[in-house]
């Protein structure tokens, strides 16, 4: 199983959500993070926003549909056009074990694709 962690543009978020939604992706948390990329910020005058508001995804996926996803959240969180700076980044790391909470008990990957077509 995957970890995919992706910072957006806040505008982009719904438009991100409903893409991974309507690929069969609906478990997603999301979380509102501040940050700055390569571009240092956002200078306007003489003053300097490092601190630019972003949200961050989170989905656990199975291995095999790592790509998929992938081209989901770039389909949907890309700027017109070629993209611009500051449309975000993608993050994957591996989950190794996976457990609910209410039951106890471990998931194993083919319960999470099973899960992603309910």
């Amino acid at each position: 199983m995957l970890m995919i962690r992706t910072i957006v543009r806040p505008e982009k978020v719904h438009q991100v959500m409903q893409g991974l939604l309507e690929a069969g992706f609906p478990a997603v948390t999301k979380i509102s993070v501040v940050g700055r990329g390569k571009q240092r910020g956002l200078r306007v005058g003489d003053v300097v926003y490092d601190e630019i508001p972003k949200e961050m995804l989170i989905v656990v996926v199975p291995d095999n549909d790592k790509d998929f996803v992938i081209r989901a959240i770039i389909e949907n969180a890309k700027s017109s056009g070629e993209g611009k700076f500051g449309d975000g980044k993608i993050f994957i790391s591996s989950v190794e074990e996976v457990y609910t909470i209410s039951s106890g008990e471990k998931e194993t990957e083919p319960l999470l694709a099973t899960e992603k077509e309910a």
